[in-house]
């Protein structure tokens, strides 16, 4: 690819291929082996893996602030290892663990760093400026002209990925960037940053020594053991349900069937069709369906269809109507929620049983049973886990 093609391909999410790529010191000292690793473009790619196991050197490797000893990096089919390198890390986005704000500069320069460097026109520099500043939470007339002192953590780091995004890369690399604020703002940013990713869709390269953030963020994981050796690559719900090795399984815990119940969506396959009654039902009505199907409760509709609560056989004896006997319902879930949030809710509401929406109309019910069935699918032609199930040698 030739610069004008390069050029013209910034801003659209680019592939990136590491071809027999490593890292060796001057004192003999390997940092990344041999590595033949393919990132997707459009596709947050996260490494993870124990401390000193070359996921930060293999990133850099990237935007070469390390310099690779061999092998071959395609950025968009073009050889990145032959091109200037300045000119390399205006293209690709960085964002750091500690932000690497200009402390003497305003949060608006700041993120006007890169354009500047490119020779941007001021108006167009400010309009990315304030465009970018409030995709990331920050109101550019409130926080454009503080400096980074006068921001909290969390704001910091917005204001960092603002400025990385600024000149419009195919490629954001990310080192631990939310691994320096609270638990509670680190929750709330890479939620923020999973929406902002859906409007971006950019190729990003995220490191990481967390596996819970690593299976909530990746579309891919490729879990690094030392000496840069990629153990597996593959998308969260098989590496948990499908760990390639002992030092996988060991490192991504022994828990992973709870941390696939947060990678796993609610499929309408796995719903249970309970007897349905509606408000305006007489109770004498309810009583027969219930002895029809064996069911100890039914979920009762509303006259639009609407979940409205839940009928126990206990409450459907004598007469009346169905409405004035029904329990309020308050364990349910939306549809596209993860079975991790289903399950949280059943235990929330100490529930036998979890409704599940789509909207305001009701698709069917979670249950322990149905919900394990689920987790057990959730990862396609992998056997399901059992207890005791052998994990194969390294």
């Amino acid at each position: 690819m030739d610069a004008t093609a390069a050029r013209g391909a910034e801003g659209t999410a680019q592939e990136i291929r590491l071809e027999g790529v490593g890292k060796t010191y001057a004192d003999g000292t390997v940092g990344v082996e041999r590595l033949d690793l393919t990132f997707a473009a459009g596709e947050l790619s996260v490494l993870v893996g124990p401390s000193g196991c070359g996921k930060t050197t293999t990133m850099k490797m990237i935007n070469r602030v390390i310099e690779p000893t061999t092998g071959r990096i395609l950025l968009g089919g073009e050889d990145v290892t032959r091109v200037d390198a300045d000119r390399l890390r205006r293209r690709i986005g960085y964002v750091i663990q500690n932000v690497g704000l200009f402390p003497h500069q305003t949060v608006r320069a700041n993120v006007a760093t890169v354009p500047r460097l490119l020779g941007w026109d001021r108006r167009r520099t400010r309009a990315r400026v304030d465009e970018l500043l409030a995709t990331v939470g920050l109101d550019p007339a409130v926080h454009g002209d503080r400096y980074p002192s006068q921001l909290s953590g969390g704001q910091r780091q917005r204001a960092g990925v603002a400025r990385a995004l600024a000149a419009d890369p195919s490629v954001l690399l990310m080192d631990e960037p939310f691994s320096a604020v609270d638990p509670v703002v680190r929750e709330r940013l890479q939620g923020e940053f999973l929406r902002l990713q859906e409007t971006v869709r950019k190729t990003i390269v995220f490191v990481t020594h967390d596996i819970e953030e690593a299976v909530r963020l990746g579309d891919r994981i490729a879990v690094m053991s030392s000496g840069g050796r990629v153990e597996q690559f593959a998308p969260p719900a098989e590496l948990l349900g499908r760990p390639a090795n002992a030092f996988v399984a060991d490192f991504v815990g022994a828990d992973r069937g709870l941390k696939r119940l947060a990678v796993t969506g609610i499929s309408v396959d796995d719903l249970e069709r309970p007897p349905l009654v509606h408000v305006a039902d007489g109770l004498a009505d309810a009583r027969a369906s219930l002895q029809v199907t064996g069911a100890r409760w039914a979920v009762v509709l509303d006259d639009d269809g609407h979940l409205h609560g839940w009928l126990s056989a206990d409450r459907a004896a004598g007469a009346g109507t169905v409405g004035s006997a029904a329990h309020r319902m308050d364990a349910w879930v939306p549809a596209e929620a993860s079975l991790k949030t289903a399950f949280s809710t059943m235990l929330q509401h100490e529930a036998g049983w979890v409704a599940v929406l789509d909207g305001e109309v009701f698709l069917g019910v979670l249950t322990p049973e149905s919900l394990h069935r689920a987790l057990r699918r959730s990862v396609d032609g992998t056997a399901p886990e059992t207890a005791g199930a052998a994990v194969p040698a390294r």
